[in-house]
């Protein structure tokens, strides 16, 4: 944690405070423990950091988080409740008194607690995201827990396009196993394969025909033979905290000679962002790329056409930094990032594909092992 001392010491604070649970990602990496409640952390310039806990969690904070625990009656916290009457007045007088001097908050801090604890010593905003910068470069046992949930988003993925090519058309919609095939009914099945392996996935995009041309259309109802359909899952660990990002394009049937072309560009643009992935590369100087080649075949870039980031980081949070886009910086080793330009035109369709592997010194190191069909 030399970083935060760093940034504690920059700023001209004693300690650095943030309250929330691990569903915030920069307090899960700062403590490694899962609680559904928030809780007070404080970590003091070349010490290790305490995090105060209900008496019930003493145990299992003390064998699981990356902190030392300290009951509400240690910290004093349960005596300035008696005093106060009101358990923010006495939180912020809890976390002065462990913090022993001037304070760097978090962005997210609760506002009401923030503005308690001015009343109690110096705050001052970590504007730069201290933390946020720290998740960015990843250990190795944080790749290898993103690995283990790619290699599971990859297993849920195959299940979701084994269904579509076992189906056939009725209709004018696919059907399996004597009834229609719905986005829904393949979003279920993916999720409950995940859910089976401990990965909580939501939001998965299962879109199909017209819905494709959206990025983030989740879809709804029967898949269309012959049509574009885009599968788009990001489940998280519920063990670790991390995710996986995964997307492929498939049609059941023959697509149309302008999805065929769109994908074609589509793998070749990955090809090329990957190619260009290395530590000291900017990430705008990728994403630049990628849109050169795009327009240099005659799609569009912008509203229509390629209108996102090339990539984005994964992590505790399934988007974090660093980024591939306009104002994306320089990548450095244990980033982990994804690669997936997509193309979308009302009318026709979209198509989107998306690889996520680890930034190296001498390039990407690619965690997903998935083909790139279209037709299945």
């Amino acid at each position: 944690m030399d970083a935060l001392d760093d940034a504690i010491r920059a700023a001209d604070c004693a300690a650095y405070v943030a309250y929330a649970s691990s569903e915030e990602a920069d307090f899960r990496y700062l403590t490694r423990f899962s609680v559904s409640d928030p809780l007070l952390y404080v970590r003091r310039t070349g010490e290790q950091a305490m995090l105060v806990v209900p008496q019930m969690e003493y145990e299992r904070a003390a064998a699981e988080a990356d902190a030392v625990p300290v009951t509400r009656a240690q910290s004093g916290f349960l005596r300035y409740l008696e005093e106060e009457k009101d358990s923010w007045r006495a939180l912020a007088r809890t976390a002065a008194d462990l913090a022993g001097g001037p304070v760097l908050v978090p962005k997210s801090l609760p506002y009401w607690l923030g503005h308690l604890l001015e009343g109690q010593v110096s705050v001052r905003a970590d504007l730069s995201g201290a933390v946020a910068e720290m998740r960015a470069v990843k250990s190795s046992a944080e790749i290898a827990a993103i690995r283990a949930a790619q290699e599971a988003t990859q297993e849920a993925m195959e299940r979701a396009i084994a269904m579509i090519r076992r189906s056939h058309p009725k209709g004018g919609v696919l059907h399996l196993d004597g009834a229609p095939l719905t986005s829904e009914r393949v979003r279920s099945a993916m999720h409950l394969f995940l859910m089976e392996r401990g990965y909580i996935a939501r939001d998965t995009i299962v879109a199909c025909g017209e819905e494709t041309a959206m990025p983030h259309r989740q879809g709804e109802g029967p898949l269309l033979p012959d049509e574009p359909i885009v599968i788009d899952v990001f489940p998280r660990s519920e063990r670790t905290g991390y995710h996986a990002d995964m997307t492929r394009t498939v049609v059941r049937g023959e697509p149309s000679p302008e999805v065929a072309a769109m994908h074609e560009a589509v793998r070749e643009a990955q090809d090329l962002g990957i190619s260009l992935i290395r530590a000291g590369v900017s990430g705008s100087a990728v994403h630049n790329a990628v849109v050169a080649l795009f327009r240099d075949a005659g799609y569009d870039a912008g509203d229509r056409g390629f209108m996102h980031s090339l990539g984005h980081g994964v992590g505790l949070e399934v988007h974090e930094a660093p980024s591939l886009s306009p104002s994306g910086g320089a990548l450095a080793a244990g980033n982990v990032v994804t690669v997936e330009p997509g193309l979308y035109y009302p009318g026709t369709g979209g198509v989107r594909i998306e690889d996520m592997g680890a930034v190296t010194v001498n390039g990407f190191d690619n965690f997903t092992r998935y083909g790139r069909d279209l037709s299945i």
